[in-house]
């Protein structure tokens, strides 16, 4: 039999009864609709979390002071005071799978400028900080090592800080005060928006480690070190290599515990991601229940279509049909009655995620492996529940099939 004219005669049959086949594929096209636009949104979410990994930094490792133990009081984490230079250098040269270090002390500072002052954090860091954060100053420079060297008073600011201090007016070249001390702004850093913890990266002013250190914080050891591994999987070997490493530089005996820690913020922003892909799996799961259902209803609906057309069936046999046709008659019906409902579904999908994105300003990103997957998904659910219908009408007994009334 002529495929194109299989296809022409199902259509004209399920045309014949037009509500009874909307209502058919409506469980078809809900589930493929749902399929995609949960994908949709689980997909947005994964790649806003991505983007957030990747704005974190270069394979970015962070290693702190740690907590101190005296006489049985722990004083929590930043307490030690054992972080130093040196030891930044030291994972420089002898930790091979370490790209950029940068020293880095903390403090808190009332910043003022003109008649407007504002409370923020600063980081004291070396010129390599802002390459391992991938962070580019918008406008200005950023401060060389010889400015680290000679402890200058220049500084980079973000974009909360120029809000609240500046308003409209360009800030790179005017000074500030932080402890009674004049700094020169020299750069504006790009917005980076919150960060996957919830902190705001713009309320921050950047300045030379040895500045904060020395001028600000009144220290002489860091509190941090940021530092980059040259690729994602040498993030795990170049921590326990740091590990192993500031111990012995520490003397730290074995019984003792690290005082310093080595974290990876990736860590926790891959195990969000990998929650929302389990999210996004459980959620299609579900929805393609919605297609089982409809599949349930195309058999449904074939029985009894079968079951009205027996007297059909019987004049095509007697008239030279052959069994293999008749199967592949209704097959096609059925398949054309669950494709027709796939195509309906992934516009409805479409247009749900658009829907999804612009009311509750949700990020969502529609792929295409999962409407190629959810098509192919309903075409299979076609051909499985209008088997058995099609088998049915294919093994009427011709003559029993023309006494049918």
């Amino acid at each position: 039999m002529d495929l194109g004219a299989t296809i022409r005669v199902a259509l004209r049959a399920l045309l014949r009864n037009k509500m009874r086949t909307a209502l058919t594929m409506l469980g078809i096209i809900i589930g493929v609709g749902a399929v995609i636009c949960t994908v949709a949104i689980g997909e947005g979410a994964s790649n806003q979390v991505q983007e957030q990994i990747r704005n974190l930094g270069d394979n970015l490792i962070f290693v702190g002071a740690g907590s101190i133990n005296q006489r049985g009081v722990r004083l929590g984490s930043s307490a030690t005071k054992t972080l130093t230079l040196a030891d930044a250098k030291a994972i420089q040269q002898q930790v091979p799978m370490v790209g950029k270090v940068s020293p880095g002390v903390g403090a808190r500072a009332q910043v003022v400028y003109g008649n407007q002052n504002w409370g923020t954090s600063v980081r004291g860091v070396s010129p390599e900080y802002l390459e391992i954060r991938r962070w580019p100053v918008e406008s200005g420079s950023v401060f060389s090592q010889r400015e680290v060297d000679s402890a200058a008073n220049v500084c980079i600011v973000g974009k909360t800080v120029v809000e609240n201090l500046f308003g409209d007016e360009d800030p790179v070249g005017k000074t500030v005060r932080m402890q009674n001390l004049p700094f020169r702004v020299i750069g504006v850093l790009t917005s980076r928006g919150q960060s996957p913890f919830g902190q705001d990266e713009d309320d921050t002013i950047i300045a030379p480690y040895t500045t904060v250190q020395k001028k600000i914080a009144g220290i002489d050891w860091l509190q941090y070190i940021t530092l980059s591994a040259t690729s994602q999987e040498a993030i795990n070997p170049v921590r326990q290599q740091i590990g192993a490493l500031l111990r012995e530089r520490h003397r730290l005996r074995p019984d003792e515990d690290d005082d310093f820690m080595v974290r990876s913020p990736t860590d926790l922003a891959n195990a969000q991601a990998q929650t929302g892909r389990i999210m996004t799996l459980l959620l299609a799961s579900i929805a393609s229940v919605s297609l089982l259902v409809g599949g349930i209803g195309i058999m449904n609906i074939m029985l009894v279509s079968v079951t009205e057309r027996t007297r059909e069936i019987g004049v095509r046999m007697a008239v030279g049909a052959t069994e293999e046709d008749v199967q592949l008659q209704f097959l096609t019906e059925a398949l054309v009655l669950s494709m027709l409902g796939g195509t309906f579904g992934v516009m409805a999908g479409v247009v749900a995620s658009i829907v999804v994105s612009d009311m509750l300003q949700w990020p969502t990103t529609i792929s295409v492996q999962a409407i190629v997957i959810a098509v192919l998904f309903s075409a299979g659910v076609g051909i499985f529940f209008g088997y058995y219908p099609a088998r049915k009408a294919a093994r009427l007994d011709p003559i029993e099939a023309l006494r049918y009334e």
